[in-house]
C-alpha cells in the first residue's frame, strides 16, 4: 500500500486538466486527502485511519480490485488542496479521491477533481450550496450537509426553553452553515453571534463577552484545536453553569486533550461510539484496539466510504471506465453503514438520523460521547430540492 503524506512543489492553479482513462490494470486508485498537520491535524488523522482499517479489513481489495492509497496532507490550505489534488487526479491517476475536512478546501477542489475525471468521496465537510444549487453528479458525501448537525443543539435549545443564547463559530462557510443550521430549529433570542478567524486558539475576549451576556446557553462550533482550548478556557473562566451546545467542539478528536474539562458536555452527531448498532460495536474495540484511541465521527464516516467504494466497484464488476454505472451503484450505497440507517438523496448526500450527545468517562477511564436522545429521525437537508439531478 502506498502512502505520500506529501507532495512537491504545487502545480499552477489554472488551467484545464485532461480526463485521465478510467484503470484497466485491474487495481483502483484513492487518493486520501486530509488536513495532516497544525492544530486540526487529529481531524484529519481520525479520518485516515477510519478509511485504512477499513481497506484493511476488505484485505485491500475494494470489490475485488487491488486498491492503490495515496494519502496527501493537504495542510488546511485551499490553494495546497487544489494544486495537490491535480497531482492526484493528473499524475497518479486516481479514480477516487476521498476527503477532505474543512468545507473550503472540499469547494476549492471538487471542480478539478470531478474534471479531471475522478469521483470526490466528501467524508466531512458538507456546504450548503454543493447540497443544493450547485450540486455535482460525481460527489458523494458520507457525512451530512452541514447545517444539520447544528440543528440538533438549535432543536434541543427550543425544546428546553432557553430563550437566549449566543453562538460561536469560525468564520469560514462551514462557520456560516452553523449559525444557519442552529437558528434553523431555533426560535429564541440570539444574544450574540461570534465569528472568530478559523484557527484561533485564545478566547479570553470572547468568553469575556459571554460572561457579560449571561446567556442560558452557549453554542459552539469549534473543531479540532480550537475546540481544545474554547472548553479548557471555558471553565478556567467558571463559565460551566452555563449550559453548553456543540458540534465537533467535544468529541473524540479533542476530548483526548480536554479531558475531566469537557465532562457532561453536550453536541449535536449522527452517530457516537456507543450506538447501538451490531457494527458499531466491533468497529469502536477495533479502532481502540488498533491506535490506542476512540475513534470519532470523523473515522466513522470515512470508514463507511470505504465501504461505499467497495460495494460500487463490487455491483459494477469493477467496471472503472463505466462512469454512469458507476455513479449509480455509488447512489444505491449497498452496504451496512456503522450508523445503521442510510441511503442518498437525489443530491447524493445522505438521509440519516442524528443524535444529542453528552461526554462521559468511560469504564476503561477514556473520554467519549455517549448517545443521549434521538433528536431527528430519517432526516434529509434542506437543500435538496434545489438539487437538479
Amino acid at each position: 500500500m502506498k502512502k505520500t503524506l506529501a507532495l512537491g512543489a504545487a502545480l499552477a492553479l489554472a488551467g484545464a486538466l485532461p480526463l485521465h482513462a478510467a484503470s484497466t490494470d485491474g487495481k483502483v486508485r484513492i487518493g486520501l486527502l486530509y488536513t495532516l498537520s497544525g492544530p486540526a491535524a487529529i481531524l484529519g488523522e481520525q479520518s485516515r485511519d477510519g478509511f485504512l482499517m477499513a481497506a484493511e479489513r476488505l484485505g485491500n481489495s475494494f470489490g475485488g480490485l487491488e486498491a492503490e492509497i495515496i494519502v496527501i496532507d493537504d495542510e488546511q490550505k485551499p490553494d495546497v488542496a487544489v494544486a495537490r489534488a491535480r497531482e492526484m487526479v493528473e499524475r497518479d491517476e486516481v479514480d477516487f479521491v476521498v476527503g477532505p475536512i474543512f468545507s473550503n478546501v472540499l469547494y476549492a477542489i471538487l471542480q478539478p477533481v470531478t474534471q479531471g475525471g475522478a469521483i470526490m468521496v466528501s467524508t466531512n465537510a458538507g456546504t450548503s450550496s454543493l447540497a443544493g444549487a450547485e450540486c455535482n453528479a460525481d460527489l458523494f458525501v458520507t457525512s451530512y450537509q452541514n447545517d444539520q448537525i447544528h440543528a440538533v443543539s438549535g432543536k434541543y435549545a427550543q425544546d428546553q426553553g432557553y430563550g437566549n443564547v449566543v453562538l460561536i463559530a469560525p468564520n469560514y462557510q462551514a462557520g456560516k452553515d452553523a449559525m444557519a443550521g442552529f437558528r434553523q430549529s431555533y426560535g429564541g433570542n440570539v444574544a450574540s453571534e461570534m465569528f472568530v478567524p478559523l484557527g484561533q486558539l485564545d478566547f479570553s475576549a470572547e468568553l469575556a463577552q459571554i460572561a457579560a451576556f449571561q446567556p442560558d446557553a452557549v453554542y459552539a462550533f469549534l473543531p479540532g484545536g480550537m475546540g481544545v482550548n474554547f472548553v479548557k478556557q471555558y471553565r478556567q473562566a467558571d463559565l460551566e453553569t452555563i449550559p453548553f451546545l456543540s458540534a465537533f467542539t467535544v468529541d473524540e478528536s479533542t476530548l483526548p486533550a480536554q479531558g475531566a474539562d469537557a465532562l457532561d458536555f453536550l453536541a449535536g452527531s449522527n452517530w457516537a461510539p456507543d450506538l447501538d448498532t451490531p457494527e458499531t460495536a466491533a468497529f469502536t474495540q477495533d479502532f481502540i484496539d488498533r491506535y490506542d484511541r476512540v475513534p470519532a465521527t470523523f473515522a466513522m464516516q470515512a470508514y463507511d466510504a470505504a465501504m461505499l467504494i467497495d460495494s460500487a466497484i463490487r455491483i459494477t464488476d469493477g467496471r472503472l471506465d463505466d462512469r454512469e454505472a458507476l455513479r449509480a451503484a455509488m447512489k444505491q450505497a449497498d452496504f451496512t453503514s456503522l450508523r445503521g440507517n442510510f441511503r442518498f438523496g437525489d443530491n447524493h448526500f445522505p438521509i440519516q438520523d442524528f443524535y444529542l450527545t453528552k461526554v462521559i468517562r468511560r469504564e476503561d477511564g477514556r473520554f467519549s460521547t455517549s448517545v443521549v436522545q434521538t433528536v431527528f429521525q430519517d432526516d434529509q437537508d434542506d437543500f435538496a430540492s434545489s438539487c437538479a439531478m
